[in-house]
Parts: structure tokens; sequence; C-alpha cells
């Protein structure tokens, strides 16, 4: 059975952060390329001073598409889409109410085809936050008619690589936008009905998502129409595979559309 690894990460409320990049993985830092992507925090409440971090897409200036794992409905998140550090919690986060799909359900059944379904999420903000242009959902069905190796461009704020030796790796986490090519791979499970996979191999040039990618968009490659968000990677190293949640589904887009 394949290791299945949700991809958030939990880090210090310190919204800065140094070191060096070690290239989402084998990526670069996006700047202001890609401005309808952003990144979401939750404080730990059982880890004070501490956050879980997730990316996701503006669909409007109030809503924020993302994947339902990353967070607790039950109290409020915080966006923004600024690129790179210092973040100020007050001056650059607006606040949010978040909205799982009602039908998700992870562990559901033992085995990778049975891990996970319904991984999407949305948050309405308090405020409007982002001027446009917008994240654009895509037709329905749209990825059965792509042909494998469809190029696909990932942005997200999660780890950039590891630092190996002197025992385990240690990850590379910028809090920083990162993006990166990919491209779409065959799957041989029944999970490739609801999800999408993708290459996660530098040695091909391809970037991948990691821990802090969960809930990002996996754009159709030049475009901002969304294919999937982020949902789990396979290994501790984020290298291989890694799964994305289809949204180009009719229940996941009625379930997105009916937020208000």
């Amino acid at each position: 059975m394949l290791t299945r690894i949700i991809s958030t990460i939990v880090v210090a409320l310190v919204l800065t952060a140094t070191g060096p990049a070690n290239a989402v993985t084998n990526g670069q830092p996006d700047g202001n390329n890609h401005p309808w992507v952003g990144v979401m925090i939750q404080p730990i409440q059982s880890m004070p001073g501490f956050v879980s971090v997730c990316t996701g897409a503006a669909l409007s200036a109030t809503k924020f598409l993302t994947a339902a794992h990353c967070a607790d409905p039950t109290m409020p998140v915080f966006v923004s889409y600024k690129s790179a550090p210092p973040f100020s919690l007050a001056a650059d986060f607006t606040q949010g109410t978040f909205y799982i799909d009602p039908n998700w359900c992870i562990e559901c059944e033992p085995g990778l085809p049975g891990f996970d379904t319904h991984d999407v999420a949305v948050v309405i903000l308090s405020a409007p936050n982002n001027a446009g242009p917008y994240a654009e959902l895509p037709p329905l069905h749209l990825v059965d008619s792509l042909p494998m190796r469809t190029g696909v461009d990932i942005i997200g704020y999660g780890v950039q690589g590891f630092i190996r030796g002197g025992g385990p790796p240690g990850q590379v986490f910028l809090f920083t936008r990162y993006f990166a090519p990919s491209l779409l791979i065959q799957s041989n499970n029944v999970q490739s009905e609801e999800f999408i996979k993708l290459t996660a191999n530098p040695a091909q040039g391809k970037g991948g998502t990691c821990f802090g990618d969960s809930g990002g968009s996996d754009f159709l490659s030049g475009t901002r129409t969304i294919l999937a968000v982020n949902s789990y990677v396979t290994n501790g190293n984020c290298a291989g595979v890694t799964y994305s949640q289809r949204v180009d589904l009719p229940d996941i887009q009625s379930f997105i559309k009916s937020v208000p």
C-alpha cells in the first residue's frame, strides 16, 4: 500500500521566513505572476503559537477555494495573497469562514483508491481581499478530454525542498509563493475518476507539491483554469507522484457554487 500523507504543514506563528531555496518543489519564486493564488492559515488550539498552512485560489474578491482537510470548520481561517514575507497578521490577512464539502470523507476505505473523497472547501472572506484577476472553474469533465502529459501549472506556499545529510531531511519552508510546471500522468486505479495524478519528478525538470501546498489549485498550463486542488502526496519526500481532487465534476462544482 502506498503511504498517504496529507500535504499540510504546521509552523510557528512568526510570519517571516529566511533561508536557502532548494528549488512548490523544484520550482522558483512566483513573484506577482499568479496573484489569484493565496495562502491560508488557521491557529491550532492545541498548540498555542502555531498555525496550519495551506494554499488556495481566489474565485472572487471574497471567495477562496482550497481543500477540505486543511482546516477546522468550527474555527476562523485567515487568507493572504501576498507572495512573500514579511507578513503582518493584521495588515496582510483577512478573516474568513471555512465551508467543507458535506460529502468529504477521509480514510473512508482501506487502500489508496478509497483514501479520500470530495476534498474541497470554500472560504468566504469577511471583506474583499483581491482585486482580480481570479481563478476560473473549468468546464464540466474537462479533465476527461485532456491527453496524458498535458501541461499543468502548480503554485503554492508549501515546502520548497529538503536539506539532507546528518540525520532526517530538514524541510525548507520560506512562506513564499512558488511556481513549477508539472504533467498529467496515467492512473490505473479507480481513484482516477475523482483525482488527477501529477508527476513530481525533478529529474524530468518538473516540480511537485509538498507540505503546505494542500488546497492549492492545479491550473491548465498558461491559464487560470483550475483542474483540481492538491490533496495529498504519497511519501515524506514529496517525490514521485501527487494526487489532486478534480473540480470539473458536477457534484464538486455544485458544492463550490452553492456557498454564498
